[in-house]
């Protein structure tokens, strides 16, 4: 598909466009395309609807774009948030660059995760900047969300607003919480010895035995306390585990890498003083435990406010687009409206309807994609009046 602006103010053809343009994130698949493309057509884009733009850059080749519709003043100012990278195409099933529409649907990859929701926030903002608001609308469409999240965190260092919201996909239902996560690497020191003589040494896959059982205790506290009402428990569990070098060696060491997803209330400090505690009971009762436990990332959770008046506006818009109130939910996933939140800057996520994101195929529903844009049009001129 040509990646000319001539889409105009379609928000599926402008989806069709950004699904045309490879933005696959080169830190999952090493000299993958990158957002230099796709940030190019939108800030070409946005400087046709008299946005101004700013283009931030930090790491070369991995741009986000900002564009910034000035109000007249007096007015509350909002962000919308999208990224622009998606994950890789090996094994996708047919062209994942090719915009089809088929039966209502948007076929390709990131047509769900997430241009959709960025073709919606285009549109939508350029709708309800055109309607004379007070307050200034920010697009803020980010680097590296599928990795490491640098885009939104390098935006929200030289941005600011009243409120935001994050378009991220959602069914057309309020997201109004998501998980936290943070990962730890696990390092078990032993000591190598003949295997006909396993005494002589100290057997660090042993010990990761012992860490194993210690966290399906700590799963087992997670999962028997009372649940989050829209997110359940809290979770644990080792995602990945290497040691040893041959059959017939002790393993002089094991590394463990670790999963803890968090509930709102519980701090990346919280779950590593957890950890810590888990392992010093370990070493208190195994005289020659050895071990170095590292923080490699941490997110805390997300939780919204139902009474923050953006909440309320977008509910209400929700509501009269759709003709029934809408849905909250919460998701399992991490979002950078996790970062956002953390900002001080109230939020929520509310995007696309859907499927197969990051799968061998995926879609989004052409009439989600409408609505989306309704809703969110409505819901700026509301805000930012």
């Amino acid at each position: 598909m040509s990646n000319d602006q001539s889409s105009g103010d379609d928000p599926i053809e402008v989806m069709r466009r950004l699904i045309g343009i490879d933005s696959v994130n080169p830190d999952l698949v090493p000299g993958a395309a990158g957002e230099g493309m796709i940030a190019a057509w939108c800030a070409r884009w946005l400087a046709d609807h008299g946005f101004e733009i700013h283009s931030l850059e930090e790491r070369p080749g991995r741009p986000s774009i900002v564009g910034v519709f000035r109000g007249t003043g007096g007015g509350r100012s909002l962000i919308l948030n999208g990224h622009l990278d998606t994950v890789g195409v090996e094994g996708y099933l047919g062209d994942p660059f090719s915009g089809e529409r088929r039966d209502g649907l948007v076929l390709g990859r990131g047509a769900f995760d997430m241009k959709g929701g960025v073709a919606a926030i285009l549109v939508a903002a350029a709708r309800a900047s055109a309607t004379g608001l007070s307050g200034d609308v920010l697009v803020t469409l980010v680097a590296d969300e599928e990795f490491g999240s640098r885009g939104t965190m390098e935006v929200l260092r030289s941005f600011r607003a009243d409120a935001a919201i994050v378009a991220e996909p959602s069914e057309l239902c309020l997201t109004l919480a998501h998980r936290g996560f943070a990962w730890f690497e696990l390092e078990l020191n032993g000591l190598a010895a003949h295997g006909s003589q396993p005494e002589r040494g100290v057997d660090a896959i042993a010990h990761a035995g012992l860490v194993l059982r210690a966290l399906d205790g700590l799963r087992e506290r997670l999962e028997a306390g009372p649940g989050h009402p829209l997110l359940g428990h809290g979770a644990v569990r080792v995602s990945m585990i290497r040691g040893g070098t041959d059959a017939a060696t002790v393993a002089a060491a094991c590394t463990l890498t670790i999963e803890r997803r968090m509930l709102p209330g519980e701090t990346p400090d919280d779950v590593e003083a957890e950890l810590r505690g888990l392992l010093a009971v370990i070493a208190g009762r195994v005289a020659d435990f050895r071990c170095e436990l590292t923080r490699l990332v941490a997110r805390a959770a997300f939780e919204a406010d139902p009474e923050w008046p953006i909440v309320r506006l977008a509910a209400a818009e929700s509501d009269r687009v759709l003709g029934h109130p809408p849905l909250t939910r919460g998701e399992p996933f991490w979002t950078d409206a996790g970062l956002i939140h953390e900002a001080g800057i109230p939020c929520l996520v509310l995007g696309v309807a859907g499927g197969g994101a990051h799968a061998d195929a995926e879609w989004a529903e052409e009439a989600s994609v409408l609505r989306l844009t309704e809703i969110l049009a409505g819901t700026i001129v509301r805000f930012c009046e």
